[in-house]
């Protein structure tokens, strides 16, 4: 069952395990993904001081059943914070592509993230 009314939702949270603080200032764009493997730009946000978008990213009409692709600008989040990474850096842009099968839904896509690495899950 929805929480949202008008339908499902689609959010996302990052946490920075290097500072243990949530990932404030990272640039995410989020891109529909066609048959044909195409991406298109549906919207871009930042995440707010709790590592969270102000709004969820997809919600009531905007939340269709498909493949999508959330691309978190994570170099630039560390250079901003002052972290030393190599040229290139090991983490860059982090891609994750997955489905929303059921519009209806709550989909939470959180990302633990450090320059060296980072998980990410299915959470609610």
């Amino acid at each position: 069952m929805s929480n949202s009314p008008a339908g499902g939702r689609l959010t996302t949270h990052i946490l920075d395990t290097a500072a243990g603080t949530p990932a404030a200032g990272v640039a995410i764009s989020l891109h529909a993904i066609g048959p044909d493997g195409a991406a298109t730009l549906v919207s871009q946000h930042v995440t707010n001081a709790d590592g969270r978008c102000d709004a969820p990213i997809l919600s009531g009409e905007t939340m269709k059943p498909g493949v999508y692709e959330l691309v978190f600008e994570i170099a630039a989040y560390f250079r901003q914070n002052g972290v030393t990474l190599a040229e290139p850096p090991f983490l860059d842009r982090i891609p994750i592509r997955f489905g929303l099968a059921d519009a209806s839904a709550h989909y939470h896509v959180p990302l633990l993230v450090s320059p060296y690495g980072f998980s990410t899950y299915r959470g609610s």
